[in-house]
């Protein structure tokens, strides 16, 4: 077992984990943040997305080993009151049914925003084609970024 010091959510959180242990159960089982989710463990649904140096990485196959200094940013972490602009414009429009995929994918839409904030609907469809909706919301998922995306210019 290796000692890790993580900066999560602008938080120290000191673990014991081994070296090749996936970000993903560092956060949900070691620092007890559950908003991240496990899909498929193999980074293809998009689910376990958190920010890394805002980026978006996929927590289920990225070691703790490789995070090193640099700032984790979960779900809870995106903004302190769940304001961020695309939270807000994910209820606005309901996106959500039943929930499990929405954190992955408000992480890497938030990621693409920062990049790309005025996006072309193509670029948001390109972006977001590797995060899955087993409920199929993605015209809503698109329609929020838009709205996001508008509301903050």
């Amino acid at each position: 077992m290796a000692k890790y010091n993580l900066t999560v959510n602008k938080k120290s959180y000191p673990v014991e984990v081994a070296d090749d242990t996936p970000l993903l159960w560092v956060l949900r089982d070691s620092i007890g943040l559950l908003g991240t989710k496990f899909g498929c463990g193999m980074a293809q649904c998009g689910a376990c997305t958190v920010h890394l140096d805002g980026t978006a990485v996929r927590s289920c196959v990225l070691p703790v080993s490789a995070v090193g200094n640099a700032e984790v940013t979960t779900i809870e972490g995106l903004s302190e009151k769940g304001d961020h602009p695309l939270q807000e414009a994910w209820c606005e429009v309901d996106v959500a049914q039943c929930g499990y995929c929405q954190a992955g994918q408000i992480m890497t839409a938030a990621a693409f925003l920062k990049d790309n904030p005025k996006p072309t609907e193509q670029e948001i469809v390109d972006t977001m084609s590797g995060n899955i909706c087993r409920c199929g919301t993605y015209h809503r998922i698109r329609e929020a970024i838009q709205v996001a995306a508008s509301k903050t210019h």
